[in-house]
């Protein structure tokens, strides 16, 4: 146990009171130079939040002082939320009286106080800031003679900043800015700061892309050192050395299947049916460990990415292309490097056999979903005949899939049939159309090969009891749960008591399919169900209905994969220590934080810009008329989605035939006179009103 854990469970004994350094040395009989050891300790634990500095300078953890540490989730009223770091404690309400400067996302120390009826949750003060997330915001700049003001485009900041003269940066009015803050603010005046950035016009969708991926932080371009690095390591073939230590697969008929546009493929597949009740599935993953070293450069950018981010028109990639589309990619006709999961699956989806183990392959076909979507469920005699070497592995593979599928059924995995969305764009970037993407039989063959082989590495490292980074599905909040077996019980549906298995919320999205409410179940569902993460602890996926499950199959585009990989080929070698176990433990804990965190971070990025981009698709379609389907109702208007995913607002002042009440129960908008009722699923005709490229938003009034 070092110094840091030392101090937290003293702290936390009951019997502790707040001591001085001073009096902490004598408890800890530091002497000397280890008198600095533990004051780094101790600052380290002031600045995670874990402890505190008092005025009379004693140290103590808050939860004995009444204090909450958190992050603020602000509003553009001014007022804000903590998110407590104990996820056993509530939010707490901050007024915008008891701010005190801090802003969206800051962590902060709060004092609870009383609770507020209305807002149903505590009632707090912020008492200190222990870190600022806000250095730089992205707005738009407003300017007038003498000074300026950025309105930031996250809403949840509620404040405008303040721009002297003197610090425009010839900046000029309506340009999309990045604005460094330089004083904080207070009760009695907004924060200030200076132009460091014009990104461009607000009339240019480029501009507000820009503003997304800059307020997310994201890092697009690689620095030159790793580029350099990549460059070296993508130098040179296979050494000799390396095919000798592997098992070799180049002679067996290994494809990949993938997207048309993907140029990162990480994943091939191989499979036979050994007799009438078993079969063989290989699953051959690029071995990108074998390129990328722990801590070299390449791997700490890597790390700090944590994802590849797939925008409408790019991909900024987790790893340089030297490396995702070159040397780790199984591009066809080339020797490439890869960890290989061979199974043997039983005709009711039962891995009953597997070997884990390095491997050298040779993809002989590049195939996309559309080309084996073709083959399978066309015809395509034309396909048939140019792939005739594989189209009977590909049927094996059909059959083994919906073997798969079939025992997760019945296990009870949940599966959304939520239609996905394409927006095509052409070569300048600019969006020329966007239609409805449906998963065919392609897509879930290499769905459920992924799935089983996911299962089956981390079970297989579960129970060696390694340190190890796993993907988890926490069970629902049973409140949530509560309030949507509320609301289907509406529809004519019930779940049994508040603890729900997989199984039955996956038959009744079977009830539901088809159905004129299926959208509406699907939607609050989804809404009502946790999201998955990643973790150093094992405990069950519950939207896969799985006792163990873990990323392992995509190491060019997530690090989690790409640390797995690190452990287990380690472990082959048989080359871990007590001590390196101890230095693994603490990593997979880190990298699985980070990697949430970033996967989060992606996800808003794509959803952002692709509201933008749907935007700019409509922003010349305003006056047409289109018929959709209301696709979410709140008190302030209906949501409708047209046939090709597009969604825009019916605001309720656009809802002039009557005077509209919302039904929080019922999700619905009902009118007072004409007992007309809208909800969830209802079809209706729209008309486009107005479109907002820089909001990305689309207006529609009923027709």
């Amino acid at each position: 146990m070092n110094f840091k854990e030392k101090l937290l469970s003293f702290m936390r004994e009951e019997a502790y009171k707040p001591l001085t350094f001073k009096e902490l040395t004598e408890v800890f009989e530091v002497e000397g130079k280890m008198k600095k050891e533990l004051l780094s300790a101790l600052n380290e634990l002031e600045d995670e939040g874990k402890i505190i500095f008092t005025r009379r300078e004693r140290y103590g953890v808050p939860e004995k002082m009444n204090l909450v540490i958190g992050t603020l989730e602000g509003h553009q009223k001014g007022y804000a939320f903590l998110i407590p770091d104990d996820k056993n404690l509530k939010d707490i309400f901050i007024s915008p009286m008891d701010m005190n400067g801090a802003m969206h996302g800051d962590r902060v120390i709060v004092r609870p106080m009383k609770v507020l009826e209305d807002v149903k949750s505590p009632e707090g003060k912020v008492i200190r800031i222990i870190q600022r997330a806000n250095e730089y915001v992205i707005g738009t700049f407003q300017k007038s003679k003498h000074f300026g003001f950025v309105i930031p485009d996250d809403k949840r900041i509620s404040y405008d900043i303040f721009v002297p003269k003197e610090e425009f940066n010839n900046a000029e009015a309506n340009n999309k800015v990045s604005v460094k803050i330089t004083e904080w603010p207070d009760r009695r005046k907004n924060p200030e700061g200076k132009i460091v950035e014009v990104i461009g016009s607000i009339e240019d969708t480029e501009t507000h892309i820009e503003a997304v991926l800059l307020s997310h932080k994201v890092r697009q371009v690689f620095p030159k050192d790793v580029i350099e690095e990549a460059k070296k390591v993508s130098e040179g073939g296979i050494p000799e050395e390396e095919y000798k230590k592997r098992k070799d697969l180049r002679k067996l008929p290994i494809i990949t299947i993938d997207g048309s546009d993907a140029k990162d493929l990480d994943d091939a597949v191989y499979a036979e049916k050994l007799n009438e009740k078993e079969y063989r599935l290989g699953v051959h993953i690029a071995d990108v460990s074998y390129y990328v070293k722990e801590d070299k450069k390449i791997d700490k950018e890597a790390l700090k990415r944590g994802t590849s981010i797939y925008l409408a028109d790019r991909a900024i990639p987790m790893l340089p292309k030297e490396l995702s589309n070159g040397v780790c990619s199984l591009n066809p006709g080339e020797d490439k490097l890869t960890l290989s999961v061979e199974m043997t699956i039983n005709h009711l989806g039962k891995v009953t056999d597997y070997t884990i183990f390095e491997s050298v392959v040779n993809n002989r076909y590049r195939m996309t979903y559309d080309d084996v979507n073709e083959i399978l469920e066309n015809n395509n005699e034309e396909l048939i005949q140019k792939y005739k070497e594989i189209v009977p592995m590909l049927k094996v593979m059909e059959e083994l899939s919906s073997i798969l599928r079939k025992k997760r059924d019945l296990r009870g995995a949940i599966d959304f049939e939520f239609p996905e969305r394409k927006i095509i764009t052409d070569e300048t970037g600019k969006v020329i159309d966007i239609k409805k993407y449906e998963r065919k039989t392609s897509n879930k063959i290499i769905e459920e090969f992924m799935l089983v082989c996911n299962e089956t590495v981390a079970e297989h490292y579960y129970w060696l009891n390694m340190p190890f980074v796993y993907r988890i599905h926490e069970d629902p909040d049973e409140e949530k749960m509560y309030e949507f077996s509320k609301f289907i019980h509406n529809l004519g549906y019930t779940l049994k008591g508040n603890y729900v298995h997989p199984r039955e919320l996956q038959q009744l999205l079977l009830k539901v399919r088809n159905k004129k409410e299926e959208s509406l179940v699907n939607n609050l569902l989804l809404r009502s169900l946790k999201k998955a993460i990643y973790s150093p602890d094992s405990s069950p996926h519950f939207g896969l209905a799985t006792q163990y499950y873990c990323h392992f199959t995509s190491p060019i585009r997530r690090y989690p994969d790409l640390q797995i990989h690190r452990i287990i080929k380690r472990h082959m070698k048989g080359k871990y220590k007590e001590s390196d176990l101890e230095r693994l433990t603490e990593r997979t804990a880190m990298v699985a934080e980070q990697s949430s965190k970033m996967e989060r971070i992606a996800d808003e990025v794509e959803r952002d810009t692709d509201k933008i981009r749907i935007a700019e698709f409509m922003y010349d379609k305003v006056g047409e008329e289109y018929e959709g389907v209301v696709s979410g109702v709140t008190s302030f208007g209906m949501f409708v989605e047209l046939d090709n995913t597009v969604e825009g607002l019916v605001h309720i002042s656009n809802m002039v035939d009557d005077y509209y009440i919302y039904d929080n129960e019922k999700k619905e908008l009902y009118g007072q006179g004409s007992n007309k009722t809208y909800r969830i699923g209802d079809t209706v005709k729209i008309r486009v009103i107005n479109v907002s490229i820089e909001k990305a938003e689309i207006d529609f009034e009923l027709i």
